[in-house]
């Protein structure tokens, strides 16, 4: 799956950049840059903080939903 292009999305529509959204998060810049590459996945731990950050479920995070 492309998680990073969905990632990268989510964020945009926020109007975030990747160092704000790390200081929302407490999700290092760099590894939200890895992600949206497409270099990593992230775990669970720090997509259940982005899905709640953005308010949505898990599914939809990953794409197994629109969002």
């Amino acid at each position: 799956m492309n998680y990073g292009k969905i990632f990268k999305e989510l964020r945009i529509e926020k109007g975030l950049s990747q160092r704000e959204l790390a200081k929302e998060t407490g999700i290092s810049q760099q590894a939200i840059s890895f992600w949206e590459q497409d270099k990593r996945t992230p775990n669970m731990d720090d997509c259940i903080k982005l899905a709640d950050f953005y308010g949505i479920s898990l599914d939809e995070l990953v794409g197994r939903k629109d969002y």
